[in-house]
């Protein structure tokens, strides 16, 4: 096991809140907003990493010369990179073509950090050293990264100019001389890949640990809820024995959210999804999980993880697993074809809570699956709660009753999380969609409807088509589950 210190907290700037925190100037947070929320998640929330996307615009590649101007007698007593830690999401030039040169910015600026904190601690430990590409589709994209920024990037000072001295004579030497680069898997056939792609990535490097980013928002939506837990478990597992098998510490990282579809994770709620995802080493703490619940209520979550150790991942039949992903996924992907009409008109009275454009995702900057037009996750969520759909029953009337038992073997958690969902369904919107009844009938779980999100989301459906007070409606149901989306 390494001895350093890996966290297991990670605070994200997914935009999945109903409240915007007390230091936001306004209610869609800005850059200099991010540079404050990073700030308060290590000061008062206890938790040690801060996900920096460098995605889109108004991008702040100054981020650790404000943190430590800004905020210098916490960061005396914190040191970034030994302490707590920033750590860069970079867009993934496969996929995001019109951002690619991002990612090389985003690498430049690493020595420049560098020599900002060096000057500041007076020693040598980089405050940033790694970063995330998302989208990740195999080992090449991920080694492009680590070399672009080991010879290009650091590289270039042992070039010479005519009169034969290097370019550190000029500029100073560049470090850190490299970085760790953690692929982040988000579709089906990457993420059952996972193992294999991360082996060929870290075979030949000398690596002390790996970390590996699973998606859960991401591949719920793609694939349906269930299908996401299962190629997480799936993927889990197989992590797990590629650890075993190359003595390398493998510490893998969930983007959980706090709707139950994507992920479930809450401050009241730690516990179960540490013991859903038990080799898990960090859970992301996204927006809602830090500004929809009281200080002590977030402080307290965060210390539950913080203070918990990592288990043995649970073992399942992983072609049993791939048959019914492949068998609900392809019920969740027809069922949403009959509502993205409805669940895009509700959309559309999503709020923004971030100026920044964020992560792309799988369907790129105009999400479509097979020909129908969707709106991102969160906003995607937020839509079908406000409609009494729960997006969690979505595919789920392709089980059998054995499928069932299987499912809820492997996921212990599995009837708690539907129970959470079923809290917001309303009866009456179930009719656009008789599967999501069978779905129902086949879950056969006690729940108990939440009867003023009930209602609200009754006039939601019946004024979805103008009314200028749907926006307030849909965030008094979003109150009242604790999310927006």
């Amino acid at each position: 096991m390494t001895s350093f210190k890996i966290p297991r907290c990670m605070s994200t700037q997914h935009p999945d809140n109903v409240n915007a925190p007390f230091f936001a100037e306004s209610p869609e947070m800005g850059g200099e907003d991010e540079i404050q929320e990073a700030y308060y998640v290590f000061s008062h929330l206890a938790c040690d990493e801060q996900m920096w996307d460098c995605e889109g615009k108004e991008v702040d590649n100054f981020v650790v010369k404000k943190l430590l101007s800004k905020y210098e007698a916490y960061f005396r007593e914190n040191q970034l990179g030994k302490d707590v830690f920033l750590t860069l999401r970079v867009p993934n030039p496969i996929v995001e073509k019109d951002e690619a040169k991002i990612l090389l910015e985003t690498l430049e600026s690493i020595p420049r950090s560098f020599d900002t904190a060096q000057l500041f601690y007076q020693n040598d430990t980089p405050p940033i050293f790694e970063v995330i590409l998302p989208m990740t589709s195999s080992a090449i994209s991920v080694d492009r990264v680590y070399k672009y920024y080991r010879d290009f990037v650091v590289g270039k000072q042992h070039m010479l100019f005519d009169d034969a001295s290097p370019v550190s004579d000029w500029i100073g030497t560049f470090e850190p001389e490299k970085i760790n680069v953690i692929p982040l898997f988000e579709d089906l056939d990457h993420m059952l890949e996972a193992r294999n792609i991360t082996e060929e990535y870290i075979t030949g490097k000398d690596l002390d640990y790996q970390r590996v980013f699973l998606a859960r928002s991401d591949p719920a939506m793609n694939y349906g809820d269930l299908s996401a837990i299962l190629m997480n478990k799936i993927a889990l597992l197989n992590l797990q024995e590629l650890e075993e098998e190359s003595g390398v510490e493998i510490c893998p990282i969930i983007g959980v959210g706090s709707a139950p579809f994507r992920g479930n994770l809450k401050p009241n709620n730690v516990e179960a999804i540490m013991e859903e995802y038990p080799s898990v080493h960090t859970f992301t703490v996204q927006s809602a999980f830090k500004y929809d619940y009281s200080h002590d209520q977030v402080r307290n979550g965060i210390q539950k993880i913080n203070e918990a150790s990592r288990q043995r991942a649970h073992e399942l039949d992983q072609e049993r697993a791939k048959d019914i992903i492949q068998r609900c996924s392809t019920e969740y992907r027809r069922q949403l074809t009959k509502l993205a009409p409805v669940i895009w008109e509700a959309s559309n009275f999503v709020p923004r809570r971030r100026k920044r454009k964020l992560h792309i995702g799988l369907f790129g900057y105009s999400r479509s699956m097979e020909g129908v037009k969707l709106p991102r996750a969160i906003g995607f969520c937020c839509a079908l709660y406000s409609l009494g759909l729960p997006p969690e029953l979505l595919g789920l009337n392709a089980l059998t009753e054995k499928d069932l038992d299987f499912v809820r073997d492997v996921s212990p958690y599995f009837d708690h999380s539907m129970q959470d969902a079923l809290r917001f369904m309303n009866p009456h919107s179930l009719d656009s969609l008789p599967q999501l009844k069978k779905a129902v009938e086949l879950l056969d779980l006690d729940y108990e409807t939440d009867a003023e999100h009930e209602k609200i989301t009754t006039y939601v459906t019946e004024n979805i088509h103008g009314s200028k007070e749907v926006q307030e409606a849909l965030l008094r149901a979003a109150n009242l589950r604790g999310f927006l989306g």
